[in-house]
């Protein structure tokens, strides 16, 4: 058994059965084992970003990691993007990134690079495997530190690949339990949930599923607390029968306004809220100054343990928590824009449908209305790179392969990562993207006003920057020419007609909605 066989072999024992990969010279010993280690599939995606988000979207849905295949140091550089993402909605992935054999690197070849710098920007931990007989070791390491919400890099010498193993794979290793939260910080929480205060409970982090949302709100109702979650979480469980949750608005100002009068602050996995970007005159930190704020836990502790605790102690366990009613409104007519798009997708959308969202302008109306529609989970830009959402409805769509994924992808953000769809196509996933084309950086606008540069009022050459008509991009050509079924919309009607079809058939499919800008 080589080097490549026994790493691929550890992480089929350790249940990572996916690896998406974009290979190169310096990886073909571990593409060769994928024909000789039975449990892995591999699935190749035609730029490194798209299989870093799709491992993303993979992990969201699967609750444990894939891996990538990335080739040296400017196959990881690609990926950064949606690393990132991954790191800052703290999803566990395993990067396997190839490098030159060890001897080679002292010719500085014109792909050498620094891979273990590229890697720590990204990385909770990152490790060069030294030997062909600790290989299984290291990649069962890899694997221990990835966990439940961690980035790890394990870098792969060609030699190392080739080479004989003589220990053959490692077994299933144990993975850190979330730790619990102390008792002191519990009973500080329940303190100033008691105490009389305006007090805001707000959850964050890797997921709120369907039992914390109703715990939390069982805990707001028995406290009078408010509940928000922060900004974009990275899944959460939505639609009817989920908990009544507040989300902390995007916009620095709206939600400075939401927190206002908020005078304890109790943050469950979430960050302490904080602008997305410095803007002239507006604070950078969003709670009051004095508002008091208690990190009560982060994304690694315990959080439904700890939910059912401050339950019990403030008797909240028995009460009935408040939940969306099922509240389907009719299919729209008439023109198309955002919000009727919005009104079309909260009618049509199926029960456990799993929702991409990087529609960037078009989710400020669709996330509202889409609240009452039938139960679905959502999954946001956790960490605000674009060309995110079309790689990781093809991880989400992997890993829940009886799950309707629907991607809300803006037209700008959708180019970055536009090769996603071939991948689609060749694993005949089963994913309705929507494009939301108003031939606009319409975000851009919006900040640009935002920052008050030049007054607010693009000039000529500024507003070219921001606009992506002249010429307007084909999304439907776009999308059959890497064998994606695709159609354009232009009214409500067409629009209905086209998501009624999606959702009653399976496979790749693709809906241009041509709509004015929100703004």
């Amino acid at each position: 058994m080589n080097g490549a066989e026994s790493l691929l072999s550890t992480l089929v024992n350790n249940e990572i059965e996916v690896c998406f990969t974009n290979p190169g010279t310096s990886e073909m010993h571990f593409v060769a084992a994928l024909d000789e280690v039975d449990g892995m599939r591999c699935v190749l995606c035609l730029f490194e970003g798209v299989l870093s988000g799709a491992a993303d979207g993979y992990a969201r849905m699967a609750r444990k990691p894939a891996s990538t295949l990335l080739h040296l140091g400017p196959g990881l550089g690609n990926a950064l993007a949606n690393l990132h993402n991954a790191g800052k909605g703290h999803v566990p992935v395993v990067n396997i990134v190839g490098d030159h054999a060890s001897y080679h690197l002292q010719y500085n070849a014109p792909l050498t690079s620094d891979i273990t710098a590229i890697a720590g920007a990204v990385s909770d931990w990152t490790h060069t495997a030294n030997s062909s007989a600790e290989i299984a070791s290291d990649a069962a390491e890899a694997v221990r530190q990835a966990g439940f919400g961690s980035v790890a890099t394990l870098i792969l010498p060609a030699d190392v690949s080739w080479g004989d193993n003589p220990n053959g794979a490692v077994a299933k290793v144990a993975i850190e339990p979330p730790t619990a939260v102390a008792e002191a910080l519990i009973e500080d929480a329940v303190s100033r949930l008691q105490s009389g205060a305006n007090c805001m409970l707000m959850i964050g982090g890797r997921e709120i599923d369907k039992s914390r949302g109703l715990l939390i709100n069982q805990i707001a109702k028995a406290t009078g607390a408010r509940v928000c979650s922060d900004v974009f979480p990275t899944r959460v469980a939505r639609g009817a029968g989920t908990a009544v949750i507040e989300r902390l608005p995007y916009l620095a100002e709206l939600a400075i306004d939401h927190l206002k009068d908020i005078q304890q602050l109790i943050l469950i996995g979430a960050a302490a809220p904080v602008s997305f970007f410095a803007y002239p005159g507006v604070p950078s930190a969003i709670a009051p100054d004095a508002c008091e704020q208690l990190q009560l836990a982060t994304p690694d502790n315990d959080i439904d343990r700890l939910l059912a605790e401050i339950a019990r102690r403030v008797g909240a366990i028995d009460i009935e928590p408040e939940v969306y009613p099922l509240q389907l409104p009719p299919a729209p007519v008439g023109a198309l824009d955002v919000n009727s798009a919005a009104q079309a997708l909260a009618y049509y959308l199926p029960e456990e449908a799993v929702v991409v969202d990087e529609s960037i302008t078009a989710g400020m109306a669709i996330f509202p209305q889409t609240m009452k529609a039938r139960a679905h989970d959502w999954l946001h830009l956790s960490g605000g790179s674009i060309g995110w959402g079309l790689p990781a409805s093809v991880g989400a769509a992997i890993a829940c392969p009886r799950r309707k994924v629907i991607c809300l992808e803006g037209d700008g953000s959708a180019m970055y990562t536009i090769q996603a769809l071939w991948t689609m196509a060749r694993e005949d996933l089963d994913v309705l993207v929507i494009i939301f084309n108003n031939r606009k950086y319409s975000v851009l606008e919006m900040e640009f006003a935002r920052t008050g540069a030049r007054g607010g009022s693009p000039g000529v050459k500024a507003a070219s920057t921001l606009g992506i008509g002249s010429p307007d991009m084909d999304f439907v050509a776009l999308a059959t020419g890497m064998g994606v079924s695709a159609e354009r919309a232009d009214s409500a009607e067409a629009f209905c007609a086209l998501l009624e079809q999606a959702m009653s058939e399976r496979g790749p499919r693709l809906i241009d909605a041509i709509v004015p800008s929100l703004f």
